[in-house]
């Protein structure tokens, strides 16, 4: 090949290794789901997403809000989106990991606590209020009355008057379940229109509060009780997507604490997942800054506070759970983050095992193209030594003329040959060498024919080479 087509593919490997290089430095843009989009987790999300891009790391968020948690749960398990928010209760994509849990939601049920209701078999034939921040609320409820063979009845959309016969109109093994809003709990309790109050949130939040405090004055001696909920192991069974859930003792504080003891209960959990198919050195990496980001994230977004990694003793089980972990955010958690060799070690040990089998197949095709190279050479050669023979044997001029031409012609090829590839010196030296031969034999045959010729002085060569040095006669 002629040097400047060397040259273009030199350039052209550069370019290709340059690409390369620039394309495994990009930073990898996952799409994240979030739902509801004006819920604490879309905010927590939208701070990451925008601390990613400011601190410019190696991976970034392309966040799409959704309505509900249903459809960023959805938009997942339908590969729209590479990372969702989900609420395992409400909707649980097949193919989603867990990477972080964003926050637990605990059912947190509390009574007067001259009502005696200690556990949930005590709620039948009462009535239990429900403060709903969710659609999945309801269901949620209904199937923990489930576990305990307790029907709930149709929900009301009004609190009931006071009646002392409801009670008794309540059938044996149901509970009158009664919608409330937050505004009405004090109300509600003081009027003896329910006689608990119910409400699915983080023991942490807000909302929880509030509703500790308005059973609390709704409550005759401002004295109130915790429904516990001892058998979490069991319901868990039965609803995998469920979570145990362990109040502390004094979570809402006041004097005496509240509770006096901690409290068992079970709740939902939003969990940020992943499908499985995302790499997990993306995934290790969005969440190794998730955690370390956690108290420059809860500035923007309170809720940073509440997220937890999932409880799991070996890999094995984190990726064997009720609900599996990501491999990517395990290899966090355990510390094992996956270097560039240990990517790409694979690659790296089969590209050592082939090469010297791939360089020794380039090595025999470069001799197999020199040796091409030298057989053309080589045929001139040839060529030119049996016309040093034929030229002995020619007995005239045009035969002579002839063998000049073909010897031309040789020379030309291996000139145009020359010039598209590169000729050892050895070889250059025998092709001159067998070209002079030529041109000399040629020579001496025209001399010999012009001596024979009629009127020819018949002189050898070597006469008529030495006359040329004599002095004329005189």
């Amino acid at each position: 090949m002629r040097r400047e087509w060397l040259l273009v593919l030199l350039a052209f490997g550069l370019a290709a290794i340059a690409a390369g290089i620039v394309y495994l430095s990009r930073p990898t843009t996952l799409t994240v789901a979030v739902g509801p989009q004006d819920g604490a987790e879309a905010a927590l999300i939208e701070a990451y997403a925008s601390a990613l891009d400011r601190s410019r790391e190696d991976v970034r968020l392309k966040v799409v809000r959704f309505a509900d948690v249903r459809d960023s749960a959805l938009a997942l398990q339908r590969n729209r989106a590479d990372l969702a928010v989900v609420r395992p209760d409400v909707f649980l994509p097949e193919n989603g990991l867990t990477l972080a849990i964003l926050h637990d939601e605990a059912l947190v049920i509390a009574a007067p606590e001259a009502s005696e209701i200690e556990d949930v078999p005590a709620l039948a034939r009462k009535r239990l209020g429900v403060v709903v921040r969710h659609g999945a609320d309801l269901p949620f409820l209904t199937n923990l009355l489930s576990f305990y063979d307790l029907l709930p009845d149709s929900p009301l959309t009004e609190a009931p008057e006071a009646d002392p016969a409801t009670e008794a109109e309540i059938a044996a093994g149901h509970v009158q379940v009664v919608p409330l809003k937050i505004g009405e709990v004090t109300a509600a309790i003081a009027e003896k229109r329910v006689d608990a109050v119910a409400v699915i949130a983080s023991p942490a939040s807000k909302i929880a509060g509030a509703v500790v405090r308005a059973i609390e004055l709704g409550s005759p001696e401002r004295k109130i009780g915790f429904v516990s909920i001892p058998d979490g192991d069991a319901i868990l069974q039965r609803f995998p997507e469920l979570q145990a859930v362990t109040i502390p003792a004094g979570t809402f504080g006041g004097r005496p604490k509240r509770p006096d003891e901690e409290v068992r209960t079970v709740g939902a959990s939003y969990r940020l997942m992943a499908r499985g198919s995302v790499s997990r050195v993306a995934i290790a990496s969005a969440t190794q800054h998730l955690f370390e980001w956690r108290s420059r994230l809860a500035a923007a977004a309170p809720a940073a506070k509440l997220m937890k990694a999932p409880d799991f003793d070996t890999t094995v089980a984190a990726t064997s759970a009720r609900l599996p972990n990501h491999p990517g955010a395990v290899d966090y958690f355990e510390r094992e983050q996956q270097t560039f060799l240990d990517r790409y070690e694979d690659y790296i040990y089969l590209l050592a095992f082939f090469g010297g089998t791939i360089g020794s197949g380039i090595a025999w095709i470069g001799q197999r193209l020199a040796r091409k190279r030298r057989e053309r050479i080589d045929i001139v050669l040839d060529r030119l030594l049996d016309i040093m023979r034929e030229v002995r044997a020619a007995t005239t001029t045009a035969e002579l003329d002839a063998i000049a031409v073909e010897t031309d012609g040789l020379v030309a090829d291996v000139v145009c040959y020359a010039r598209e590839r590169s000729i050892d010196a050895r070889t250059v030296s025998a092709l001159i060498l067998a070209v002079d031969g030529v041109h000399a034999a040629i020579a001496d045959a025209r001399r010999r024919a012009n001596d024979s010729a009629p009127g020819a002085t018949g002189r050898p060569r070597t006469a008529r080479l030495l006359a040329l040095n004599l002095p004329a006669a005189e």
